[in-house]
């Protein structure tokens, strides 16, 4: 997820028993999904920064890629409902764990910690996932999903790389640079701030989605609820700056289809206003391909929230048509 200037909350959810991410998982969060294969690797990236990642496969050959980059202060394991319905469509998805995050962190004292390759290095982790993506199925479109802070991410990452990918989605996202400007960059980022909105709330991640099971999933997991430290806060605050420069989006590709998607009620969206500034900036740069889709009353994680199943169906409609071209 992502960062804004919101009021701080105070409640804070006592420590809970650490269980690294793998445990996690090999208990079944993904492997008992039907149909649909999971492999777990690793790459290098051009730090030398190990990165962990996962692939997600279905029956029969993929005829795209898509590619999921996470929020904050969760992983990659997360999607695996939503890769579930993408393999069913016919489309290969990977993701890795963010610096700091998942089994790249690898501890709980790492977590929200990028490491000496910071904000950059995470967002050079997104690129080279993509390249070995390419060279794992050369020929195919590669789409890119970013959530959150992924999407903020993907929006700076859209500046310099459009020619790179087929497709990019923003989902819970802003007008990250200002969001940026608002980020109190000498602390960890608070991520109950962003339930504000919501109290009083039964939990402190209430803001997350209308799905109590699904925030009761997010509250329970341990490798989840976590903010940016100071450093890291600091790069993504620095590196979100550009991405409402014209002269910077100028130089997105204009052939490239942009899907931006996020609920109304999400903390981050303004209402809408700033999810819709999104992408009237891209339009305004010469983007041909700009959809905005906003769901009522849904908050920041729309594919774990209650209209789940028709979010992700029209996220694989519009992938089926521009990843066709």
């Amino acid at each position: 997820m992502g960062a804004t200037s919101c009021p701080a909350a105070t409640v804070r959810r006592p420590p809970r028993p650490y269980r690294p991410v793998a445990s996690l998982r090999a208990g079944g969060r993904i492997c008992d999904h039907r149909d649909m294969e999971t492999t777990r690797f690793s790459f290098a990236a051009a730090d030398g920064t190990t990165v962990e990642a996962y692939r997600w496969d279905g029956d029969g050959d993929p005829k795209a890629v898509v590619q999921i980059a996470h929020g904050m202060g969760e992983h990659a394991g997360r999607y695996a409902r939503l890769a579930q319905a993408l393999t069913a469509a016919r489309y290969v998805v990977y993701a890795n764990d963010h610096r700091g995050h998942g089994l790249t962190a690898g501890s709980p004292e790492r977590q929200g910690d990028l490491g000496p390759g910071g904000w950059s290095g995470l967002v050079g982790d997104m690129i080279e996932l993509g390249a070995l993506a390419r060279r794992e199925h050369p020929g195919l479109p590669l789409a890119v999903i970013g959530h959150s802070m992924g999407s903020f991410a993907l929006q700076q990452l859209l500046l310099d790389h459009s020619a790179d990918l087929d497709a990019a989605v923003l989902s819970g996202t802003t007008a990250a640079d200002i969001v940026a400007a608002g980020i109190d960059t000498t602390t960890e980022v608070d991520l109950s701030a962003f339930n504000a909105p919501f109290e009083p709330a039964r939990t402190e991640s209430d803001w997350l989605s209308r799905d109590p099971d699904e925030v009761d999933k997010y509250v329970a997991d341990p490798a989840c609820g976590f903010g940016l430290n100071a450093a890291g806060a600091t790069g993504m605050a620095e590196g979100a700056a550009a991405t409402g420069d014209p002269a910077r989006l100028a130089g997105i590709r204009p052939d490239l289809p942009i899907y931006v998607v996020s609920g109304d009620a999400d903390p981050l969206a303004g209402g809408g206003q700033l999810v819709q500034l999104v992408g009237e900036r891209y339009r305004q740069a010469g983007v041909h391909d700009v959809t905005v889709v906003l769901y009522p009353g849904a908050r920041h994680e729309v594919f774990n929230e209650t209209n789940r199943d028709e979010i992700t169906s029209a996220l694989v409609t519009w992938l089926d048509r521009v990843t066709a071209r």
